[in-house]
């Protein structure tokens, strides 16, 4: 009998949740191999890293909730 015989005759013989588990194991490894995350360059980090900031200090929630309904105003009013 075949590895890969055997290894289905023993999946076969497990409970659900098991299977179920195996199942998602392979998945992930088969989406691990089939779509390779692209190397970042190493710098990428710290070029990120400085992307929001500025010298303004962050908006109040009164100032937040002010956006949101400018926001929604705009998006369902006009």
């Amino acid at each position: 009998m075949s590895e890969l015989q055997e290894l289905r005759k023993k999946a076969l013989n497990l409970s659900v949740s098991d299977r179920l588990l195996l199942l998602k194991a392979i998945a992930d490894s088969l989406n691990r191999e089939l779509r390779p995350r692209p190397q970042l360059p190493p710098e990428f980090l710290d070029k990120f890293r400085g992307i929001g900031k500025t010298d303004n200090p962050p908006p109040t929630d009164a100032e937040v909730e002010a956006m949101l309904e400018e926001r929604l105003v705009e998006k369902y009013l006009k």
